[in-house]
């Protein structure tokens, strides 16, 4: 199958997408533990900062306008998030979590952060620091949006508000 050496080492592809692959499980096993799809925790875990319109959430989530619809009216039947008018745009809503959903958002965002964390653990914290150090590079470098905060930026981002 893929090429990789007895030292474990791989390719860069290889181990970005396997790690993608990683991270997407534990996303998943935490949302089923909290009855959620990924989907739904990805949603959450955004509109944990505050509340988007329709075509921001589509574009963070990389969701097209149906998807997006879909996700957002299941979501909303499962009283988690609401859908309220845009002050600034009669025409649009803006999407944002229910008190129920922030409480959820909150539960999930925190045992999914405590099993991600885990995931390196085999690795010394110079480790984990070049680690940490170079994947932000990488997504700041690909300008990836925010679609899961770091825990102490959600703190910066409500004292700034």
């Amino acid at each position: 199958m893929g090429k990789q050496d007895d030292d474990g080492r791989m390719g860069i592809a290889a181990a970005l997408v396997r790690s993608a692959f990683l991270v997407n499980a534990v996303y998943a096993e935490s949302g089923r533990e909290h009855g959620l799809t990924p989907q739904q925790g990805q949603l959450l875990c955004v509109l944990m900062a505050q509340p988007y319109g329709m075509s921001e959430l589509g574009a963070m989530l990389g969701l097209a306008k149906s998807s997006l619809t879909g996700l957002v009216d299941r979501t909303e039947r499962n009283g988690l998030v609401r859908r309220e008018p845009d002050p600034r745009d009669t025409r649009a809503v803006r999407v944002s979590l229910t008190a129920r959903g922030s409480r959820l958002a909150e539960e999930f965002y925190a045992e999914t952060c405590r099993r991600i964390e885990k995931l390196p653990d085999g690795l010394s914290p110079a480790e984990r620091d070049t680690l940490v150090r170079l994947l932000g590079r990488v997504v700041l470098d690909n300008e990836v949006p925010v679609v899961f905060q770091a825990p102490d930026d959600g703190a910066a981002a409500a004292r700034e508000q």
